[in-house]
């Protein structure tokens, strides 16, 4: 910039003609705006001063003011007076440029307009325009409108084709982001990084380490260079499908590890509940001389939450606090769930009235976890009041209230919470288990028998409950919230959702097979220890996906050491 800044006063004491200096104006403009090198404000002010604003340095001024670190809707504005003025024409280039900044912002409404305008100036035939148009309605979750106006593109490059398919998984579509891709393959296009990223993301949403597995032989096989991006997702899925080994030796072969991708591998080490290679791995990361983020600290804290170390979560929170990362919503959830778990609920409350920011539903949530395992009955009544004041037509709300009764034998209290669940039509989220047995997915509901192969599942089942009962094993009937006779509640018990799936995976799967179950909520205590003796008198390894973590289960133990 220095260089840059004596050339400008060069040509300021130059007396050149007004189309030469525009023209020599607006080059500068132009890297001042777009280069890593540059000053957007400079940029500005240059700009500012041009005689004769050519299209050039508008498209240069719109772009660039959409590339800095908090964009804003500048670019748009920029655009808006350009339209206003009527002179220079736009071209193409200012309408895809524009059309990023409203993707990057989300700006949803201001896109709509611009693609009014696309029609009005006659570029809608354009490949570059339609393609900034499905990344603009992609990116604002409006994919559907982006599918609209990617059918209409008659010869669909490889930048299309990844925008879309980028949109669907971004959105959790996972069948049309798969059905996009054979699409994309039948039409001759090749992938590239890009194209993997989205798809290997999709994987990750759906939890199908097969599906992951082929995706990443299909790379392989047609030699798509691994770059950091790739490889960081490739980290991320192998780590949230449960293969933690895959993700940490994809994580070892990176030549280069950014924040990002160390962020990955210490996220997957604390749901798989290895606090100690999570903090190893931290302590790598920064003798690396690489700055942790927010995401960092989200994984560092939740390892240690999930593993009872207290000292070194407030020790890691002030190291946060210290490398000026302002904490966000799930920083305070990591920290609140860290003490509620050790039984510091009274300074979880503290925490949470020093917060900087609004607490949400969750971190009450937390809170009413935390006052259910230690017996708090009247903080969490008030936890509860403030909580359903916040979010009272939320299912979870009722259901983590109930469960918070049952757990103190409070039985009218928990009927009342019932009957007023029936009154405002609200419905319970169902338990729900799905299983992957040779690229098929098998879903099993609490007490549903509705599978085809029920009648053998009912086998195994039996044959469980058997063999489970020789050991000494007692069912934990205080799972159950109903308030029947104990019989009942053993039947209903051994027929949760991920008991189901385990005993599918047990007929259908030999060993070495490892039984791999995803469960949509927080697995029960009683679950948790049938599948530790299940692990060990079968001789197999079941993986337990639940809503927070992974539990593996091997030989009659679990990875979370019964803390979770």
């Amino acid at each position: 910039m220095r260089v840059l800044r004596q050339i400008h006063a060069h040509v300021l004491t130059r007396l050149l003609p007004i189309s030469a200096l525009s023209f020599v104006l607006s080059k500068i403009a132009a890297f001042c705006s777009l280069s890593p090198l540059g000053d957007i404000s400079y940029a500005r002010r240059v700009f500012s001063r041009i005689p004769y604003q050519n299209i050039f340095c508008w498209n240069a001024m719109i772009r660039g003011c959409s590339q800095v670190d908090n964009p804003s809707k500048e670019s748009i504005f920029l655009f808006k007076k350009l339209n206003e003025r009527g002179c220079p024409g736009l071209n193409s280039f200012t309408l895809a440029f524009v059309l990023k900044a409203c993707s990057i912002v989300s700006a949803l409404e201001e896109g709509r307009q611009v693609h009014s305008r696309v029609f009005r100036s006659g570029f809608g035939s354009s490949p570059f325009v339609q393609t900034a148009l499905v990344n603009m309605y992609a990116k604002c979750e409006e994919v559907w409108l982006a599918q609209l106006v990617f059918d209409e593109i008659t010869e669909r490059n490889l930048i299309a084709w990844s925008t879309m398919i980028g949109g669907y998984s971004r959105a959790g579509l996972v069948d049309e982001t798969f059905e996009l891709f054979r699409g994309m393959q039948m039409a001759g296009v090749e992938p590239d990084q890009v194209t993997m990223v989205s798809v290997v993301s999709a994987c990750t949403f759906a939890g199908s380490l097969d599906m992951g597995r082929w995706v990443h032989a299909y790379m392989e096989k047609q030699m798509i260079d691994i770059d950091l991006e790739l490889g960081t997702a490739l980290v991320n899925m192998y780590a949230k499908c449960g293969c933690i080994k895959k993700a940490k030796a994809i994580f070892d072969n990176l030549s280069v590890k950014d924040a990002k991708a160390w962020s990955s591998m210490i996220v997957g080490l604390a749901i798989h509940g290895l606090y100690e290679e999570a903090l190893k791995h931290f302590a790598m990361m920064e003798a690396d001389k690489v700055i942790p983020d927010h995401l960092t600290f989200i994984g560092i804290l939740s390892a240690c939450g999930h593993s009872g170390l207290v000292s070194e979560g407030r020790r890691f929170w002030s190291h946060m606090i210290e490398s000026g990362i302002k904490p966000s919503t799930e920083h305070y959830v990591c920290m609140i769930d860290l003490l509620c778990r050790a039984g510091l609920v009274v300074e979880a409350c503290t925490l949470v009235k020093n917060m900087t920011i609004s607490p949400n539903p969750v971190i009450w949530r937390t809170i009413l976890v935390g006052c259910k395992k230690n017996g708090m009955l009247a903080k969490g009544e008030l936890i509860a009041e403030w909580l359903l004041e916040l979010e009272p037509l939320n299912a979870e709300n009722y259901t983590l209230l109930s469960s918070f009764y049952a757990s103190v034998s409070q039985w009218e209290k928990m009927s009342l919470v019932r009957m007023k669940m029936k009154e405002k039509r609200i419905k319970l989220i169902p338990a729900c288990s799905s299983i992957e047995i040779y690229g098929f997915v098998h879903e099993f509901k609490m007490g549903d028998w509705s599978h085809p192969e029920t009648n053998e599942m009912r086998e195994v089942i039996g044959d469980i409950s058997v063999r489970i009962r020789e050991t000494g094993y007692k069912s934990s009937i205080t799972e159950v919230l109903h308030r029947v006779v104990d019989e009942e509640k053993e039947n209903a018990l051994g027929e949760h959702s991920e008991r189901l799936a385990v005993a599918y995976g047990l007929w259908k799967t030999k060993a070495p097979a490892v039984i791999r179950v995803v469960n949509n909520l927080r697995i029960c205590g009683d679950c948790h220890e049938v599948m530790k003796i299940v692990s060990k008198i079968y001789e197999r390894e079941i993986i337990v996906r639940d809503r927070f973590r992974f539990h593996k289960f091997v030989n009659g133990s679990c990875t979370c050491k019964d803390y979770w």
